[in-house]
């Protein structure tokens, strides 16, 4: 059963966005978008346009710990020693789940990009800029929202910046030609309805 659209966790996103003047489109599904997979079919977008929200941690002076949220291209997988050298912190590591959820409010699967309960630093990987359109969570693991990459930058004040790993030719190779076939069903979809 998806969550209503004024869920306490949908609500925090919303007027995160609307303090920055931006609008979103959020939507609830029946179906989990808990996983870039699942989101992308959800939604019928390429893998690449989910950007996934993962949270990590650096131990502070006082014992506790700072949270960083990567905002990471769907296909893609934080590189633990870029994001050290991007952020500059050596003792950077992924939060447990619980950790995560302490940190930004929210639990895996619907962590946002932005409106966590205390001030999270972030930095996005530029693969998402590839898209005119990306999507990500609002909240809850069914709700989710469009927004073009620029806009997600300022509404997460996220330095964008190379934090995955390097993937491999035959990677890139067939995610081309999955995004050609993407754009094909989609045109054929839109003269279907011409």
């Amino acid at each position: 059963m998806p969550e209503p659209l004024d869920h306490p966790a949908i609500q925090r996103v919303r007027d995160a966005a609307e303090r920055k003047g931006v609008t979103l489109e959020i939507r609830v599904f029946d179906e989990s978008t808990h996983t870039a997979e699942e989101a992308a079919a959800t939604v019928n977008a390429e893998i690449g346009q989910i950007v996934k929200s993962l949270v990590f941690v650096v131990p502070t002076e006082d014992g506790g710990l700072e949270p960083v949220i990567c905002l990471v291209s769907g296909p893609n997988r934080v590189d633990p020693a870029r994001l050290a050298a991007v952020t500059g912190e050596s003792d950077i590591r992924r939060a447990t789940a619980r950790e995560a959820q302490e940190l930004t409010g929210y639990t895996i699967g619907g962590i946002p990009p932005f409106g966590h309960t205390r001030p999270v630093r972030a930095v996005m990987d530029p693969d998402l800029t590839q898209y005119q359109v990306v999507w990500a969570a609002a909240g809850t693991s069914t709700a989710v929202f469009p927004v073009p990459p620029g806009t997600l930058r300022v509404l997460s004040n996220a330095t964008v910046a190379p934090i995955t790993e390097e993937r491999r030719a035959a990677d890139l190779e067939a995610e081309a030609i999955a995004r050609a076939a993407h754009e094909r069903e989609g045109a054929g979809a839109s003269n279907a309805g011409a």
